[in-house]
């Protein structure tokens, strides 16, 4: 386990994806033709925040913390728009999806890990043939956040809202505890929210 866990953050700060090994398991066909509901939907990705107020200050802030990994101002406020807008659409806290993307891809949208994942979520290719279709591109930015958000959003109901259950198999490594601890690390350290948005006002 030691070695296994040496080798990933060797790989991960060498570059490459750190993880995105979703394994295959069969699904019922009611929950098959759920997940390909949910990512063949092609609604318009504007979020919808409680008010105006917490829009401009969501996006004002998170953009402030992006700007060196996504140095393009337009491109940012995209990546912002639809992580939040997939999150929210899968029922699933924004700053916890971007946490995930942190420790995944380091916000490179053209990342693969070894097991083959690809995009900002690393996302396994298996999924586009189980609950899409052949026009998914993984690397698209909406397609990546829309099946990875989909993915999680069904590990979690899987494990009854069990988060570190449900982190454990969208990276592969149910049971082990550092994949998790990481993910949540990254959304408490940058980018939680809640607390200091409900204390500035």
């Amino acid at each position: 386990m030691r070695l296994r866990l040496l080798l990933g953050i060797l790989a991960f700060a060498a570059g490459s994806a750190w993880a995105g090994a979703q394994k295959y398991e069969p699904l019922a066909a009611s929950v098959q033709a759920a997940l390909h509901a949910a990512v063949a939907d092609r609604a318009a990705p504007e979020p919808r925040f409680p008010s105006l107020q917490e829009k401009i200050a969501w996006m004002s802030e998170m953009s402030r913390r992006m700007e060196k990994r996504i140095p393009d101002r337009h491109g940012r406020l995209e990546f912002l728009k639809t992580v939040y807008y997939e999150a929210q659409r899968a029922g699933l806290d924004p700053q916890l999806v971007l946490g995930l993307i942190q420790v995944e891809s380091g916000f490179r949208k053209y990342a693969v890990s070894s097991a083959g994942a690809r995009g900002y979520m690393q996302v396994m290719p298996f999924w586009v043939k189980l609950i899409g279709n052949r026009d998914h591109n993984l690397f698209h930015l909406r397609t990546s956040l829309r099946f990875g958000c989909t993915i999680l959003r069904h590990y979690l109901d899987i494990e009854n809202g069990d988060l570190y259950r449900a982190l454990g198999r969208y990276n592969g490594s149910l049971g082990a505890p550092e994949y998790p601890n990481m993910v949540r690390g990254a959304w408490e350290r940058h980018w939680n929210w809640g607390a200091r948005y409900i204390q500035a006002r």
